[in-house]
């Protein structure tokens, strides 16, 4: 727990001045070097025996829809996206295996780009919005409140497990702690930077956003189950992988960006 708290605290002592002083810049940056840490430790557990191949790739099409959503124009994300596509499935057909599991192999491709590159790239246009770094802020806030106030709700008050066959230390009563403490942190961002959020949009996203992050934190989970490993990788001491500490964030930055453009007009 100890080191666990330490590693969580040396992060943010980095991460904070980083995002608040680097402006937009330092968010790109940001985002493709933990994209291709994440794309790494995504590729050794879907591809423990030849991981050099689907590593490159990926980060190649991660890479591409990166620079498209950020520096182009939403037609050229499309047809990137297209691209990105057809050249997988080329790959996958190019690629060395059992004819058997191609459609497999193509499966784990296509799933490592879209939900690493695909989701990832959404925090840098949430940096791009009016007020984008209490936006940025909100997104993590978000993702790891709702974490941290699982943890505590449910080591203290958890008695109901949530989804026992994939996480069995996750518990209603968590889950729960953890949209408390996600409402909470929608409060406090608002207050500080984003008055255009009212109450109702403050409960709505912590509850139903917040939610989100739970979902995806379990979808990893089941990804881990299949591959059969216990974390994704052993870069945060007492967090396990980088992957391990961003499933969250991949789920809520899509949704987040949605309600900022879709619902709110920003």
């Amino acid at each position: 727990m100890l080191v666990r708290l330490i590693a969580g605290l040396v992060g943010l002592a980095v991460l904070i001045p980083w995002m608040v002083f680097g402006g937009v810049w330092a968010i790109d940056l940001l985002v493709v070097g933990a994209g291709l840490i994440c794309i790494d430790e995504y590729v050794r557990m879907a591809f423990p025996e030849a991981p050099a191949g689907p590593r490159w790739w990926i980060s190649l099409c991660s890479l591409s829809l990166f620079g498209s959503a950020w520096y182009l124009t939403d037609r050229w994300l499309v047809l990137t996206g297209a691209l990105v596509l057809v050249g997988t499935m080329m790959f996958a057909v190019a690629s060395p295996g059992p004819i058997d599991k191609a459609a497999d192999r193509l499966g784990r491709l296509v799933l490592g780009t879209a939900w690493i590159g695909g989701c990832f790239l959404f925090m840098p246009l949430l940096r791009r919005l009016d007020h984008g770094l209490a936006w940025v802020f909100l997104l993590l806030c978000l993702a790891w409140l709702s974490d941290t106030g699982a943890y505590f709700a449910g080591r203290f008050f958890g008695k109901t497990k949530l989804y026992e066959a994939i996480s069995p230390k996750k518990t209603v009563e968590g889950y729960i702690g953890g949209v408390i403490t996600a409402v909470a942190g929608v409060f406090i961002v608002r207050a500080v930077d984003l008055s255009a959020l009212n109450a109702v949009d403050a409960v709505v996203i912590g509850a139903v956003i917040g939610t989100a992050g739970v979902i995806g934190d379990l979808a990893e989970s089941l990804l881990k189950r299949a591959f059969n490993v216990k974390d994704s990788g052993t870069i945060m001491p007492g967090h396990g992988g980088l992957l391990d500490r961003v499933d969250s964030v991949l789920f809520v930055a899509p949704l987040l960006y949605g309600y900022a453009i879709l619902i709110k007009g920003f």
